[in-house]
């Protein structure tokens, strides 16, 4: 019996072999992984991580899939998500506690409903809070790491380890969190604020998002990273030209230039192929190297270089 068999016996989540990853990810695209398991509990996640360990399966960890590319041809090991068994959220006060399945467009609805404000920004953003936690998701100036408290995770050994807000430096759309731990969960302190001011707020980032965004697409969010702070990668991309550029199925969204769109049968490769237009073509006008936000699972070392 092969590794992958093995497992399957001991899972008590669920595995699904040779699965698909387009069925998992916002954008629709990617191949097979071995596995796709959620486990049914921290127990059942920590048996996972500790076979696949002694096996040496590569594994690779997903929130929702919402800012994931993964290659047509797939993964040659094990998706692990929790993101439908660790969905616990609480609130006490102006304590946030939440596990990393719970969505983030959850914690935000909830935080404003009690008048709390730190979140508010964030409105709309899709995804887990494990998937934001890892790159330090944000939106309109706000940030997920700045009301930060405690993060639990699990190293590949099964071994519980908690993070004090300090102990992760976190950097725009990026965070130190070792690779071979997945997080658990993390409690946030928030202040409170007048109700009205947190709605003002969140209508204003909402009604940003509706206006300059195609929402009505499968994409990934954001391709890139903005190059600084009052640079937009956006803006570049748009100012090159390559607004509505086509490859396949697969577009530079006319609507914002730093979503790519799935029209409906692109394939990993019409991304890819897009990408790097975009890399070169900001690169020979304005000498600037654009850098990835978006996840990517699957490619060979050097797919997306100009």
């Amino acid at each position: 019996m092969d590794a992958i068999s093995m497992l399957n016996k001991q899972v008590k989540g669920t595995f699904l072999k040779n699965e698909p990853m387009a069925k998992h990810t916002s954008y629709g695209i990617g191949g097979p992984v071995r596995a796709y398991i959620t486990p049914s509990d921290k127990n059942d996640l920590k048996q996972i991580l500790i076979f696949a360990k002694n096996e040496g399966i590569d594994t690779f960890f997903a929130g929702s899939g919402s800012n994931l590319l993964v290659s047509d041809k797939g993964f040659e090991g094990i998706v692990i998500t929790l993101g439908k068994s660790l969905t616990h959220l609480k609130i006490h006060g102006n304590k946030v506690e939440a596990e990393v399945g719970v969505m983030l467009g959850k914690i935000v609805k909830e935080t404003i409903k009690r008048n709390l404000t730190g979140m508010e920004s964030m409105i709309g953003v899709p995804g887990t809070l494990g998937g934001a936690l890892i790159m330090n998701a944000g939106a309109f100036g706000g940030e997920i790491s700045n009301c930060l408290n405690i993060i639990k995770a699990m190293s590949m050994d099964g071994k519980t380890r908690i993070y004090q807000k300090d102990d992760i430096v976190f950097s725009y759309r990026n965070s130190t969190f070792p690779e071979d731990e997945i997080l658990l969960s993390a409690s946030f302190i928030l202040n409170k604020k007048p109700a009205d001011e947190i709605q003002h707020d969140r209508a204003k980032a909402s009604k940003g998002r509706k206006e300059s965004q195609p929402l009505r697409f499968r994409s990934a969010g954001s391709v890139f990273k903005n190059p600084k702070k009052d640079l937009a990668a956006g803006y570049l991309i748009d100012q090159a030209g390559l607004k509505g550029s086509r490859i396949g199925d697969a577009e530079i969204s006319t609507k914002h230039a730093n979503f790519f769109i799935n029209h409906g049968k692109a394939k990993a490769k019409d991304i890819v192929d897009l990408i790097k237009l975009a890399k070169k073509t900001v690169f020979e006008k304005f000498d600037i190297n654009l850098e990835l936000e978006i996840k990517t699972l699957g490619f060979s070392p050097g797919t997306f270089d100009i």
